[in-house]
């Protein structure tokens, strides 16, 4: 949540913060601000609301060469000038940004009212400012240090002192903060999509590590002053990756990047001689692999369901039990870590809090975890065993796309090789590597016929509530369009089995209520077309998503086709119309696709 940026160099540092923050604003976009360090002091502009109204509000001449800045996802306070970052101490001189929660803010905040502090806001992050401008130390990074050792919670800190305009002092626990190098000058960002234009060389902070940051280097540190090495790692995002390539929403053209993506994930992965998959990633042999009795997947929202999906293709290939599990809630009931379990954790991000804190409480219990992510190089990717790469590039749309399909892509990967490994023919095998290729092909001809999803969503789009439908394999699909439509669109939808239907839902159901129904060609689609019949039958409206070989009977339902692949994939192509779905109805509304409402991307706080 939130993004944080940051410049010390030779140019004007306004107009660089502004774009990183523009980059950022998905990560939070309630408010944002800016802070400023120049001849006559430091000049902090803040705006409700989004980035390009900050930038309409600076003023002409803002010729500071050192800043900080931040756009705000709401933690503690609403979305008020006064709740934006950066904060400031009472006599100005210290300004902060921050990502994360002070946990012993309220605590922190009576103390320094009772030592006379004037507080301006309602935000954990006001503490810190206070807290570093009262510190005795006698250089900068003491006093963080010091403030530091008074604070518990999690955070990324950009921390600027008027009287020492030369440097910016970093902090981080529990939050992502890097470091760009570029040529006498240095960025920080908690997100590299705000360093791509002027850097493809970056420092990953660690968890309890520090950094001063100076036009011409970086210094880095742990919390007892010592110093730390960090070497610099190459980024392979291109700026051209960031940008809207003519589609009129991130969330569009990520759709349409589904074919490509998809093919990314694959490249290299499917060994035809063996008629497995190849994944060097996991840091596991044969041996090992074969060592373990169980699957545990983890992640949170749209991850947790693909999670479910993996879980389904992991026991009918790998024929291993598996399940899934909010991320969220797993270091909360006191699991039990067994050796013989491979636990998977899946992020788009690789920074989501909730599922880096599972991977802690795994490792500290000497449990064996591998991970499914995006961002090479993020918190997640560094701290696992071993793991998979989506390929997927960036994702800026709140609403995960093409990720999405790529880690559904990942578990059909690894599911192939588990099962390759202990039951699974090679025939088999071959059938779910030839079902594999085809993916890309059937991803391109699902987006070429999207005008089939654009006519339904007309109708959903004047709904209050939706049902979502699925049995088995085609849960996770249901689970995730109701995700989707609900996120983007506003409108409230609910998933259920399609078995569970007639177990108290069916009772919602009316003319008013939309029902779309998972109907895959499989050996469930009687069942599920009976179940669909049971909504008509009550005067809801349907909308079977199917396959052309299905036999719908007299239903008077419209339908979206997608090609039909292998039933064990089935759920990948599945899951495309409700995506299409949830867009179009989202536009139709006229809501800001990219930037749902109370939403982030990165959710980095708990």
């Amino acid at each position: 949540m939130c993004g944080i940026v940051g410049y010390i160099g030779h140019q004007p540092a306004a107009p660089i913060l502004i774009e990183g923050l523009t980059r950022l604003e998905y990560r939070g976009y309630d408010s944002a601000g800016i802070a400023v360090v120049g001849s006559k002091g430091t000049t902090t502009v803040r705006q409700v609301g989004r980035v390009r109204q900050l930038e309409s509000a600076l003023p002409k001449r803002l010729t500071g060469k050192a800043g900080i800045g931040h756009t705000r996802w709401a933690t503690h306070g609403p979305a008020v000038e006064e709740n934006a970052h950066p904060h400031r101490s009472e006599d100005g001189r210290i300004s902060v940004v921050h990502n994360g929660i002070i946990d012993n803010a309220a605590g922190l905040r009576a103390q320094l009212t009772e030592a006379g502090v004037t507080f301006t806001s309602d935000t954990d992050t006001e503490v810190i400012a206070h807290l570093v401008a009262r510190s005795a130390a006698a250089t900068l990074e003491e006093a963080v240090l010091e403030a530091l050792g008074k604070i518990t919670g999690t955070y990324a800190l950009a921390v600027l002192d008027e009287q020492h305009p030369d440097r910016i002092v970093l902090a981080r626990s529990g939050s992502p903060l890097i470091i760009g190098i570029g040529d006498k000058e240095m960025l920080v960002a908690s997100d590299v999509a705000a360093l791509v234009r002027h850097t493809n060389q970056v420092v990953h902070l660690e968890d309890g590590e520090l950094a001063t940051v100076t036009a011409t280097g970086f210094r880095t540190f742990d919390r007892g002053n010592s110093p730390t090495s960090r070497e610099p790692v190459e980024i392979s995002v291109a700026a051209e990756d960031l940008e809207l390539s003519g589609y009129e929403h991130y969330m569009l053209k990520e759709i349409h990047e589904q074919p490509e993506a998809a093919a990314m994930v694959l490249r290299g992965r499917l060994d035809e001689r063996f008629a497995t998959a190849r994944l060097d990633g996991l840091g596991l042999d044969p041996r090992e692999l074969r060592g373990f009795r169980r699957v545990k997947i983890l992640g949170c929202g749209s991850a947790y369901y693909v999670g479910q999906l993996g879980a389904q293709l992991i026991e009918d290939l790998a024929r291993i039990p598996a399940d899934a599990e909010a991320a969220s809630e797993f270091r909360y009931r006191q699991p039990i870590i067994e050796p013989d379990t491979l636990y998977v954790v899946v992020s788009q991000s690789g920074e989501t809090a909730d599922t880096a804190f599972a991977v802690e409480e795994i490792k500290r219990k000497g449990g064996r975890v591998i991970g499914v992510v995006n961002v090479v190089g993020s918190t997640i990717a560094r701290t696992v065993h071993g793991g998979i790469y989506l390929h997927a590039g960036p994702e800026i749309s709140v609403a995960s796309t093409k990720a999405l399909t790529n880690m559904a892509l990942a578990f059909a990967l690894l599911a192939l090789h588990l099962g390759r490994l202990h039951d699974l023919s090679h025939a088999e095998g071959e059938r779910i590597l030839r079902g594999l290729q085809r993916i890309p092909g059937q991803l391109q001809a699902i987006l070429d016929d999207a005008g089939q999803v654009a006519a339904l969503a007309q109708e959903i789009a004047k709904a209050r509530s939706v049902f979502y439908i699925g049995r088995v394999r085609g849960y996770p699909v249901a689970r995730e369009g109701a995700q989707k439509l609900k996120e983007i669109s506003y409108i409230h939808a609910e998933a259920y089995q399609t078995s569970e239907l007639k177990h108290g839902p069916l009772a919602l159901i009316d003319e008013e209520m939309p029902t779309i129904a998972v109907i895959p060609d499989d050996m469930l689609s009687d069942r599920n077309v009976a179940a669909a019949e049971q909504v008509l039958a009550r005067k809801g409206p349907l909308v079977a998503i199917t396959h052309e070989s299905v036999d719908l009977g007299h239903l008077k339902a419209q339908s979206i086709v997608v090609p039909k692949n292998e039933p064990e994939l089935d759920p990948i192509l599945l899951t495309i119309p409700t995506q299409l779905l949830a867009y179009q109805v989202a536009v139709l509304l006229g809501h800001d696709v990219d930037k749902p409402r109370n939403l982030a991307k990165s959710v980095t706080v708990e």
